[in-house]
């Protein structure tokens, strides 16, 4: 049923959740796994919390930093799927925006399926123009998970 899952991280507890959500998948129908993350001022607290233990507000970040939080939250995220036996994983990082990242990378891998977790957060922005969560669903030319 499905042959390439795109799953997009962030650094969150629900992200994690969707990724091992995903990892599941990917196992049962000997998918490929394409974990995408595109880092944002916003969530870098969660990518650095999720990396050093230790919360850095979203002014402390640089490109630099951003860049490198990004790589090694894909290494856990490619950790993730090793642990979980997927065979075929592989990890992109974007940037811009995260819901046009993942729609961008499904396209590219023609995914049958797109996962990701909500955060619910529920800031103004979000209200407005919609969630990462919400952007994907809409726009999305296959199936979508959105993992709570």
């Amino acid at each position: 049923m499905f042959t390439s899952i795109v799953v997009g991280i962030d650094g969150s507890d629900a992200a994690e959740r969707a990724l091992r959500m995903a990892c599941g998948i990917a196992k049962q129908f000997d998918a490929a796994l394409h974990i995408v993350h595109t880092p944002r001022d916003e969530t870098v607290a969660y990518a650095a919390d999720a990396i050093s233990g230790f919360y850095v507000g979203p002014n402390a970040a640089q490109q630099e930093m951003l860049r490198e939080a990004a790589e090694k939250l894909c290494e856990q995220a490619l950790g993730v799927a090793a642990q979980e036996g997927v065979q075929s994983v592989a990890s992109h990082v974007g940037n811009g925006d995260p819901a046009s990242d993942v729609l961008d990378r499904a396209e590219a891998v023609d995914a049958g399926l797109i996962v990701t977790g909500r955060r619910g957060l529920g800031n103004f922005s979000a209200l407005v123009l919609g969630s990462t969560s919400h952007q994907i669903s809409k726009h999305a030319k296959c199936a979508c998970l959105t993992v709570p």
